[in-house]
């Protein structure tokens, strides 16, 4: 975020001694030794260390660019610390002769007494890149040592443990720690002895074929299959043939005359089988008819669930009463003259009652399985309604109050490739607040960039939500804010951007809608230095983002 000019400047120094100022730049909180004793006049007259984007006032000082800026900040009129003038930001120029001849002043390397060297201000980083006594870091990976500049070459060369070298038997280049496994394990040209008894030594991708045809190899009788159970030598195979010739012909007999009865048996056992094959097809003919019988009498209640064995009870129950019907009808007819027709049209009647009973039966079991679906939606319902009041309870465990989030972001692959793809551009965290009746607060990324960040940096910014207490609460928002990325390494390496809430801009208003427009660096990190394996900010495919709130001037309610 930080620039050669911060943004407004330009509107403010309104005059300038030079067109053509140096592009040169320094480290301002370095600790530089000059060859010459810093003369005042090249020193800030607010901090006191050397000129940075030297600007002078209408009243003569000169102070560090950002010196000026802070002293307007700090105060409404702000006032020259040297004469106690009020400085008038239409009077200010940024001094570019100034800065040429501070650029111009000689300082010795930090690395004196081994560099020597003396060096103009504006060139110190350029010849810190070349110094030959700089330290740097060993660039193979897995590598962390810090070496001289000048003993780089050799220490990738012959020192680091993690160098490349070649293999001498495959000639493929191998971290140096990993080069032994490699030949003992990896390499398919390490020679490795034959472990078949036999002295010949062989390479690993060949042990196969030599095992193939070692004569020292022990081997199964190819009569193993007719009961031959010996195990010999493959050189003396052919002599173990020759030796045993009749063992092995008899035992072909043998195991001939064995499958010989098999077959036989095989046969006997397969007319059975036909016979029954007959007697099943015919029962099923028989239960086909009976089914369709059955179809024809319930075709009305198709749609009832019942078991198999209570269907095949009331076919049986009708069929009987059907007959007990036809005998009672044709003994009325045979005897009508000598019976007393009264009992048997009572048994008629009962008969007729069962079976308008058992039709209620089947009446009561469709409501009662309509009644069973009912039940089962409700509790499809009361389980849903359980698991999100489950969802709401774990949002408001995770919930902070006191203006901080850590923000843990999983599976960042599978979000990343997402996000790439087009069909989850941006995530968003769980809220948090600046206190229990506070503003409402949260931050989203975009892993695949966003703006200017798009395809090549992940995109973070803060929002402000809409709150429950929103009415109460001073608006615009106007706190600090402090967005991290998280170093995993414990080392506390972390990416921070820090920047203060615009009252004029609609990101910061008291919210309309659920939420604010989001409000932060499209270019938070860059994807390269992310997954840089050499980086820890990504762990278990997991990493860590971090907003901080300044609570400093907000009132609790």
């Amino acid at each position: 975020m930080a620039c050669d000019e911060p943004a407004g400047l330009s509107g403010i120094f309104t005059r300038q001694n030079s067109a053509g100022a140096a592009s040169l730049d320094f480290e301002p909180d370095a600790d530089y030794k000059f060859v010459e004793t810093l003369e005042d006049r090249y020193k800030c007259a607010y901090c006191h260390l050397v000129l940075r984007n030297p600007h002078q006032t209408g009243c003569g000082h000169r102070f560090c660019q950002q010196c000026i800026l802070s002293l307007r900040e700090l105060n409404a009129v702000p006032t020259c610390p040297v004469d106690k003038e009020t400085i008038k930001m239409h009077e200010v120029f940024k001094d570019n002769c100034c800065k040429r001849e501070v650029l111009n002043l000689h300082v010795f390397c930090k690395n004196i007494p081994d560099c020597n060297s003396k060096i103009i201000l504006g060139r110190y980083q350029e010849h810190l890149q070349q110094c030959l006594f700089e330290s740097v870091q060993c660039s193979n990976d897995g590598c962390g040592d810090q070496i001289l500049r000048k003993d780089l070459k050799e220490h990738l060369s012959q020192q680091c443990k993690f160098r490349e070298e070649m293999c001498q038997y495959c000639n493929k280049y191998v971290v140096l720690v990993n080069i032994k496994n490699h030949e003992e394990n990896d390499c398919p040209d390490y020679p490795v002895p034959c472990l078949q008894n036999c002295s010949q030594i062989v390479l690993k991708k060949e042990i196969e074929k030599h095992h193939a045809v070692c004569p020292e190899a022990e081997v199964d009788c190819p009569y193993r299959q007719y009961g031959c159970l010996v195990k010999v030598k493959r050189g003396k195979l052919a002599e173990h043939e020759n030796n045993t010739l009749r063992e092995h012909m008899l035992q072909i007999l043998d195991k001939n005359s064995r499958l010989e009865e098999q077959i036989s048996d095989l046969y006997k056992s397969l007319e059975c089988k036909e016979i029954k094959i007959q007697q099943l097809a015919e029962a099923i003919r028989k239960c086909e008819k009976e089914f369709r019988q059955f179809t024809q009498l319930f075709g009305k209640n198709s749609n009832l669930m019942v078991s198999t064995q209570a269907l095949a009870s009331h076919l049986d129950k009708s069929a009987r009463l059907e007959s007990q019907v036809k005998q009672l009808i044709q003994m009325a007819n045979q005897q009508q003259s000598k019976l007393d027709l009264r009992p048997l049209f009572d048994t008629i009647e009962n008969v007729k009652q069962k079976i308008a009973l058992m039709e209620t039966y089947d009446q009561r079991l469709v409501v009662l399985e309509d009644q069973s679906s009912k039940h089962d939606l409700q509790i499809n319902i009361h389980k849903a309604q359980l698991n999100k009041n489950e969802e709401r309870f774990k949002l408001l465990e995770g919930t902070c109050y006191n203006g901080k989030l850590i923000w843990k972001i999983t599976d960042y692959k599978m979000k990343k490739k997402e996000a790439v793809e087009g069909r989850v551009l941006s995530i968003f965290s769980q809220p948090f607040y600046t206190s229990r009746c506070g503003y409402r607060l949260c931050a989203r990324a975009y892993l695949n960039g966003d703006g200017s960040g798009k395809g090549t940096h992940v995109s973070l910014y803060f929002v402000v939500m809409r709150g429950e207490f929103d009415s109460l609460l001073l608006w615009p928002f106007k706190q600090k804010v402090t967005l991290m990325l998280l170093d995993q390494s414990g080392k506390k390496n972390h990416i921070v951007e820090v920047f203060r809430a615009d009252p004029n801009s609609s990101s910061f208003k008291r919210p309309d809608g659920e939420m604010n427009i989001a409000s932060g660096c499209p270019r938070f990190v860059a994807h390269t230095v992310l997954e840089n394996t050499k980086n820890t900010y990504i762990r278990d495919d997991t990493l860590f983002l971090k907003v901080v709130v300044d609570l400093t001037d907000l009132e609790e309610l």
